[in-house]
């Protein structure tokens, strides 16, 4: 791949797997069928397919020229604000419209269903990058587009709306008076979980429309391999060793973007691969304190369940600034591999990632979202003395490199709260997690019964 051009494929982790990750199951509706989702055929393809490379459609790498590649330098300042022992590189994703990785997706996912007759495509948002980076595709292949935005979130962070309908789409603040999901839900509920299940219900009965997701779906996580395929290519170009990879994780696109492809490279060549740590929110622990068990990606409870490490969907998340972490399950590939431990996680509070965030800004001149705070937490960690792992302690001994998923221009109400000493973090309440979790299918029990889902 040459340095000053995109890739022109995307690489997808899944013929480097041992196992696959368990099938999903379907629930029945009311009148005995099952819940159909209208994904175009080439995202079921790269969904379930066992093909390495895929051709990236030519509009789509056009796109990408906009702002591809990426940069990456070494964070020298950020080294010596945090006393680290190995060098940081990071790879910065916040220099498009969206100001987040998630334009590499919603570009793709646009071309595709706009190939397939969709007029208009529906999400749901958290922190609003998402949002915005559909509402710029949709702009940009002539669809419609209608967002439902976490109502704190869009409370603390106006412009995110502004610069949604600027582009041409309509927004809600979920819940919303729109929806029968909402109606149903309880009061003051605010999570991404239920953004969804209202953009799910609104794209069910609208005509021409489909919903779509931009970060846990196995196809959203192959369309961010553009970042780790460039951070190797660049990293190589700069004679750098590193033997650890952080991301933040929502439910998994930016982390599985940067990291899956150096976990694809080394099984090609047989050598172990750096260590892969997903850093996420202290409120949202899927990954650290969650369960691998079959759950719903929404707050309808009607759509197929994904074998995922979640909290439950009905646990009710306590606020925080870092809204697109806010979720309370990880991508069922992430989470495959979380179960074989091949992935590592560490849990950050709100209040470390946001001091990460202003020494990053203060030494390397670009102000972080709060969500790419948590993973520049755990890269100071790992530089440092060290993280708290799945199975104990973790430590970078040559170098680590750090997706900076987007830049935190919003989000300044966050850090004048840090500045204040206003900020605090609420931890997740153990009993309330100990019941969400309690009725789930958990797949090693599957497993045990004989369902064909082995640990």
């Amino acid at each position: 791949m040459s340095r000053t051009e995109p890739p022109t494929r995307w690489r997808s982790v899944l013929p480097h797997l041992d196992e696959q990750p368990p099938p999903d199951l379907t629930p029945p509706t009311a009148g005995g069928g099952s819940v159909q989702v209208n994904l175009p055929m080439q995202l079921v393809r790269q969904s379930v397919q066992q093909k390495e490379y895929w051709d990236i459609p030519a509009e789509v790498v056009d796109a990408y020229r906009a702002f591809r590649p990426t940069p990456l330098w070494r964070a020298r300042g950020f080294e010596r604000a945090v006393g680290a022992r190995v060098p940081v590189y990071v790879k910065y994703e916040g220099g498009n419209i969206s100001g987040s990785h998630k334009l590499n997706t919603a570009l793709a996912q646009a071309y595709y269903y706009a190939r397939a007759g969709v007029r208009e495509l529906v999400s749901g948002t958290g922190a609003g990058q998402w949002g915005t980076a559909l509402a710029a595709a949709c702009a940009m292949f002539g669809m419609k587009c209608t967002i439902f935005m976490v109502g704190n979130s869009l409370r603390r962070k106006p412009y995110r709306g502004t610069l949604m309908r600027t582009l041409g789409a309509t927004v809600h603040a979920s819940p919303s008076t729109l929806t029968d999901v909402a109606r149903r839900s309880e009061a003051g509920v605010n999570s991404l979980s239920l953004a969804i299940g209202e953009a799910v219900e609104y794209a069910a009965r609208t005509e021409g429309a489909a919903f779509c997701i931009g970060s846990g779906e196995t196809y959203s996580i192959l369309h961010q391999s553009v970042i780790g395929l460039e951070a190797a290519d660049q990293l190589a170009g700069l004679d750098a060793e590193i033997d650890a990879v952080v991301g933040c994780v929502g439910a998994g696109s930016n982390f599985g973007g940067i990291a899956l492809p150096f976990f694809s490279a080394a099984a090609t060549v047989g050598t172990r691969p750096p260590l892969l740590v997903a850093a996420e929110s202290s409120t949202t622990p899927k990954l650290t304190r969650g369960t691998y068990a079959y759950d719903h990606t929404d707050a309808t409870g009607t759509g197929p369940m994904e074998a995922m490490y979640t909290i439950g969907s009905a646990y009710p998340i306590p606020d925080s600034h870092s809204a697109g972490l806010r979720f309370h399950g990880a991508a069922k590939v992430l989470s495959a591999m979380r179960h074989r431990d091949q992935i590592e996680a560490t849990a950050v509070g709100q209040v470390e990632a946001l001091e990460a965030g202003r020494l990053f800004t203060r030494g390397e001149m670009v102000l972080p979202a709060p969500e790419s705070g948590h993973a520049l937490a755990a890269a100071a960690r790992l530089a440092g003395s060290g993280a708290e792992g799945n199975n104990g302690p973790l430590r970078a001994e040559k170098g680590v490199v750090v997706c900076v998923s987007g830049h935190g221009y919003l989000d300044l109400g966050a850090y004048q709260q840090l500045l204040d000493g206003e900020l605090s973090d609420e931890a997740p309440d153990a009993q309330a997690l100990r019941l969400a979790m309690g009725d789930l299918q958990r797949v090693d029990r599957l497993a045990e019964a004989g369902s064909g889902h082995e640990r």
